[in-house]
């Protein structure tokens, strides 16, 4: 994939709308939704997270369901991926088709994120309580940053088949 210009979903999509809160949250029926809606945090989020240089060619839109990302590519074309890995083997076709305006806001989880302490990936189990925590966002860049090198690392260092 070439070269992606990261103001690219701001000026083809009309998904974002303008607000004074750099995200926007809620339920879109069984999916709890982080979008980030300015192109300013969005392209400061696909920083931090490190999307660009793990998934190049996609842009961060926001999270879905705590677990997965939502991503953009250059055709307009949405995808979800987990946030650990982000490997493209797991990247997944979706259907962006959100209502912004119906999101049901949810203070329970304003600003927090279900975190699987030992992420599903490496065994984790997604049932059991005390494998889940709740993260701030800045909590939540750090681990998935760790987890996404740990499994780099692991995938480098295992055997060949």
């Amino acid at each position: 994939m070439g070269q992606l210009d990261a103001n690219f979903f701001f000026r083809s999509s009309n998904f974002l709308i303008q607000s004074r809160e750099p995200m926007i949250q809620g339920w879109n029926n069984d999916d709890y939704l982080i979008l980030f809606e300015e192109q300013n945090e969005a392209i400061k989020m696909s920083e931090r997270y490190v999307v660009s240089s793990s998934l190049p060619g996609y842009a961060l839109i926001g999270l879905k369901s705590w677990d997965d990302f939502i991503l953009q590519d250059a055709k307009n074309q949405f995808f979800t991926i987990p946030t650990v890995p982000l490997d493209l083997q797991y990247l997944q076709p979706f259907v962006f088709n959100v209502d912004l305006t119906k999101l049901r806001a949810d203070q329970r989880f304003a600003d927090k994120i279900r975190w699987f302490i030992k992420p599903i990936i490496f065994g984790g189990d997604p049932s059991a309580d005390a494998n889940t925590t709740w993260l701030s966002i800045d909590e939540h860049v750090e681990a998935v940053k760790w987890w996404n090198q740990f499994y780099r690392d692991a995938k480098q260092n295992k055997p060949s088949t």
